[in-house]
């Protein structure tokens, strides 16, 4: 059975929608990564009045740290968790200082990667959730660490602007790398302004801008790790994906285990299908973090499913599943499916699509899913027990 087009296609272009980074962060997460547009940081508070709504919603800040007292020189994702549906709705400074305003229309229309396999219903109810604050919690994710969890019930006034204190990330002790470069604690001030408006620039979408102060900042700092990743990532924005290749290589180069630019070169690899590549990048990313990355061991098996090397890429998809706990990219099922079927695992290609099958709420891929399901059944069924490979 020939394998899909849809897994070189669909997949290859979920993969790439990754690159529409938030302005701030990288990569990871119990998803990953990622959100379009980005979130306005501080401001002063509105009236506490959710548009479309006549319930008050309070405005809230706070600070992010680091258990062991390093200082965070990386913006943190905040997330909201409510009734078990999460969603970034702001970032921190690079000192770990946060704002935002709970029900923000413009917040919970933004898109993040923790929604990109969401349908518009589910959306729909989770900007529900969203507005019922009571019943939510708030977290930092910062790849590589833990984070402390705040009840808003019992730390937030609806009528006040409240001020939630600390929230202390932990590191992993199974994580090598990390989402912070110690190169940037090095980075004289100059570079470090210069990377502040490379990344205010970066919110408005003033990418010509935020490329010349981020080339100011590794032209006066050339082993910034950080700001060469950040410069990368405005490449990909302006379609430089020669530039990006570069800024990545440049990042890694001067800080070995920040992981940030494994996660670039290994999409930048898989966009132009140089399978080896990706292969490299996402062992090396996933050697730093196994923990944070979950699409790198997607775009892994795929690489290894078109190098027909189906026993590596079995192995890897299997982890990949095991880490993905929150189920953030369903993808892996349906990949583990194909490569099942490769290995003439008919019975074990059919449970992986319809676990699958339970996770995407995408109709398009509910439809294909559901074809090649069907054509699994019917070579699960004329398959005796003992030509089934377990």
């Amino acid at each position: 059975m020939k394998a899909p087009q849809w897994i070189c296609g669909c997949l290859l272009s979920f993969s790439l929608s990754i690159f529409a980074f938030a302005q701030h962060g990288g990569g990871g997460h119990s998803g990953g990564a990622a959100s379009g547009g980005g979130v306005a940081i501080g401001g002063s508070p509105s009236t506490g009045i959710t548009a479309g709504t006549s319930s008050l919603q309070p405005f809230i800040s706070g600070k992010v740290a680091l258990d062991d007292g390093t200082v965070l020189t990386e913006p943190v994702a905040i997330e909201t968790i409510c009734r078990g549906n999460r969603h970034t709705v702001a970032y921190s400074d690079a000192h770990g200082v946060f704002s935002f305003q709970f029900g923000d229309p413009a917040q919970l229309g933004t898109p993040d990667l923790s929604d990109a396999s969401n349908s518009m219903l589910t959306r729909q109810e989770n900007q529900q959730n969203q507005r019922d604050w009571k019943s939510c919690e708030l977290d930092a994710i910062l790849p590589g660490y833990t984070s402390e969890i705040v009840e808003l019930a019992s730390r937030v006034d609806a009528l006040d602007d409240t001020d939630i204190g600390r929230i202390t990330l932990h590191r992993m002790a199974q994580v090598e790398g990390t989402s912070i470069s110690v190169t940037s604690a090095l980075a004289p001030g100059s570079a470090k302004s210069a990377l502040q408006k490379g990344r205010e620039a970066e919110k408005k979408g003033q990418w010509d801008k935020a490329e010349q102060s981020f080339q100011k900042a590794v032209k006066i700092y050339p082993k910034y790790a950080s700001a060469w990743y950040e410069l990368g990532r405005v490449q990909i924005e302006k379609k430089d994906l020669a530039g990006a290749k570069h800024s990545f290589e440049q990042s890694v180069a001067a800080d070995p285990k920040f992981v940030n630019p494994y996660d670039g070169l290994a999409q930048l690899a898989f966009q132009a299908k140089q399978w080896p590549e990706v292969i490299d990048s996402t062992n090396k990313l996933l050697a730093l973090n196994p923990v944070n990355f979950p699409t790198a061991y997607f775009l892994n098996g795929v690489a290894n499913y078109y190098m027909k090397n189906f026993d590596a890429a079995e192995k890897v998809v299997r982890r990949g599943t095991k880490v993905d706990e929150t189920h953030s990219v369903p993808k892996l099922q349906y990949l583990l499916g194909m490569i099942l079927l490769q290995k003439h695992d008919y019975a074990g290609a059919e449970v992986s699509l319809k676990q699958y099958l339970q996770l995407t709420k995408q109709p398009a891929e509910i439809a294909e899913a559901q074809k090649e399901l069907g054509e699994v059944e019917k070579l699960s069924s004329q398959s005796a027990p003992s030509e089934v490979k377990r």
